[in-house]
C-alpha cells in the first residue's frame, strides 16, 4: 500500500577537478558552489513513502536548502511531508498549511515558538535516505564528473528510471 506523503533532503556531491570549466558557463548557471566541503553541488530530492524518486533539483553547494522546498513541492499532492531539521521555516509551514498537508518537520532548536513534531511518524523518512544510498552507488552521482548540470540531471534521472524498473 502506497501512503499519500512526500519525503525530501538534499545531499552535498563533491564536484571532481573536471566538473569545473564549462565553455560559457559560469559555476552558478552549473549548479556548483563552494561550501565547507569544497567545490560541488547539492541535490534536492523528493520521493514518495516507498522511497521511489520523483523529482530532483540542483543548486550550488552554499546554497540553502529551505529555499528549494516550495518549488520541490509545487504541483504535487500530498496528506503529508517529511524533512529534516533544515527545512524548518515559517513560510513553509504555512503553505503546507493553507494545502490541508501535514508538516512532519521537527523544529530548529533555536526556534521561539514552540511546535510539536509526530516523531512516530517521522521515522518513516529513512526512506529518502535510503533513496540517495542506492542512487550513490552508481559512481557518476556520488562525484560529479560532468561540467553541464543537464548532463548530471541526466544521469540522475537515468539512474532514477533504473530504480523505478
Amino acid at each position: 500500500m502506497i501512503f499519500n506523503m512526500f519525503l525530501w533532503m538534499r545531499s552535498v556531491i563533491r564536484a571532481h577537478a573536471c566538473a569545473a570549466g564549462a565553455a560559457n558557463s559560469t559555476a552558478e548557471k552549473e549548479a556548483l558552489g563552494r561550501s565547507k566541503g569544497g567545490f560541488g553541488c547539492k541535490i534536492h530530492a523528493l520521493c514518495d513513502a516507498l522511497g521511489m524518486p520523483l523529482k530532483f533539483i540542483l543548486t550550488g553547494g552554499q546554497e540553502a536548502e529551505c529555499k528549494q522546498a516550495i518549488p520541490l513541492l509545487e504541483n504535487m499532492k500530498a496528506s503529508a511531508v517529511l524533512a529534516d531539521k533544515a527545512y524548518d521555516t515559517n513560510a513553509l509551514r504555512a503553505w503546507l498549511e493553507s494545502r490541508k498537508i501535514k508538516a512532519v518537520i521537527p523544529p530548529k532548536s533555536n526556534r521561539i515558538e514552540e511546535i510539536e513534531c509526530d516523531y512516530w511518524h517521522y521515522k518513516e523518512r529513512h526512506a529518502i535516505e535510503c533513496l540517495f544510498g542506492k542512487l550513490k552507488h552508481y559512481r557518476r552521482i556520488a562525484t560529479r564528473y560532468e561540467k553541464k548540470a543537464i548532463n548530471y540531471m541526466g544521469m540522475l534521472s537515468f539512474f532514477s528510471a533504473l530504480l523505478w524498473l
